[in-house]
C-alpha cells in the first residue's frame, strides 16, 4: 500500500516537473534582446554624431582663434549646427572647455600609423609632456590591434574649405576659379534646403581662398563658412569589410577620447577631391 500510494506521488512530480514555461521566458528574453539591440544601435548613432559635433566645435574653437561665438563665426556655426543635430547643451560646453583647456599650449606632434594591414591614420597631438603623449598613443594603438608606420605617402595635405551657400553657387566659383586653382564638389545636408560646396586648395592658396568667400558672404544671404583649415585627405579610395570599418572608427573614437589628441584622419574616409599641386 506503502508502494502505491507511493508512485502516484512521483508521477505527479515528474509531471510537475516536465511542464515547463521556457518557451515564454525565451519569448521575453527575445523580446527583450531585440530591444537591447535596438537600443545599442541608436546609442551608437547618438555617439557618432555627438563626437562628430564636439570635433567640429574644438577645431573651430582653435582654428578660429576665440572659445567666444561671439568673437569666432566658425565656433558659432559649430554649435548652432550641434544643436540641430540635438547635441545635448553639457556635451557643447565640454566640448568648447576641452578646447580652450588645450589652446595654445605645448608642441604640436603628428603621428602615422597603420591598422589592418592597409588602413593609415595621420594623428595630429598637441602636448606639454611628450613622453605621456607617446606612451598614451602607443597604448590605445596596441589595444586595437595597429601599430606606428608611415603612411604619409596615403595621404595628400591640402587646404579645405566648407561653404553653405544658395542657388548663387556658380557664381561663387567663378569668382574664386579666377583667382586661384580649386577643387570642388556640392554637398547636401539631411536637413532641408541646407547645401553648399566644399572646396580644396594648396595650403598656400587657402588663406586667400578663405578671404575671397568673406568678401562674397554679404552679398549672399546663405553663404556661411562651415569650416576652413588645413587637413590630410587620402590619396584614393580604399576598399574595406564593415567590420574592419567598425574596428577603425572605435579606434578612432578611442584616440579622439584624449586631451592630446587633436584630429585623426584615416584612409578609409572618402576623398574625391585632389589638390593639382
Amino acid at each position: 500500500m506503502l508502494r502505491s500510494g507511493f508512485l502516484p506521488r512521483k508521477h505527479v512530480l515528474i509531471s510537475v516537473r516536465t511542464f515547463s514555461r521556457t518557451p515564454g521566458c525565451f519569448a521575453g528574453h527575445n523580446k527583450w534582446s531585440k530591444i537591447k539591440q535596438r537600443k545599442g544601435i541608436e546609442d551608437a548613432k547618438k555617439s557618432k554624431t555627438y563626437g562628430k559635433a564636439a570635433l567640429e566645435i574644438i577645431t573651430a574653437a582653435k582654428i578660429g582663434g576665440s572659445s567666444s561665438p561671439e568673437e569666432n563665426s566658425m565656433l558659432a556655426t559649430a554649435i548652432r549646427r550641434a544643436k540641430e543635430a540635438g547635441v545635448p547643451k553639457e556635451n557643447i560646453e565640454n566640448a568648447i572647455a576641452r578646447a580652450e583647456r588645450t589652446k595654445g599650449h605645448g608642441q604640436v606632434l603628428t603621428f602615422e600609423a597603420m591598422m589592418n594591414a592597409s588602413t593609415g591614420l595621420i594623428i595630429e597631438c598637441r602636448s606639454d609632456n611628450i613622453n605621456r603623449t607617446v606612451g598614451k598613443l602607443r597604448e590605445i594603438l596596441h589595444h586595437h590591434g595597429a601599430r606606428p608606420a608611415p603612411v604619409k605617402f596615403l595621404f595628400q595635405q591640402r587646404g579645405y574649405v566648407k561653404v553653405q551657400i544658395g542657388d548663387d553657387m556658380e557664381k561663387l566659383l567663378d569668382r574664386l576659379i579666377g583667382e586661384c586653382p580649386v577643387d570642388f564638389a556640392e554637398w547636401r545636408d539631411e536637413v532641408p534646403g541646407q547645401r553648399g560646396v566644399e572646396l580644396v586648395c594648396r595650403i598656400t592658396d587657402l588663406s586667400r581662398v578663405t578671404k575671397l568667400i568673406e568678401e562674397y558672404a554679404p552679398s549672399s544671404p546663405l553663404c556661411e563658412i562651415l569650416a576652413s583649415e588645413v587637413n590630410w585627405a587620402p590619396l584614393g579610395n580604399h576598399n574595406a569589410s564593415e567590420e574592419e570599418r567598425t574596428l577603425v572608427e572605435s579606434l578612432v573614437e578611442d584616440l579622439q577620447e584624449n586631451d592630446d589628441i587633436e584630429r585623426v584622419f584615416t584612409t578609409l574616409e572618402p576623398n574625391h577631391l585632389i589638390v593639382e599641386c
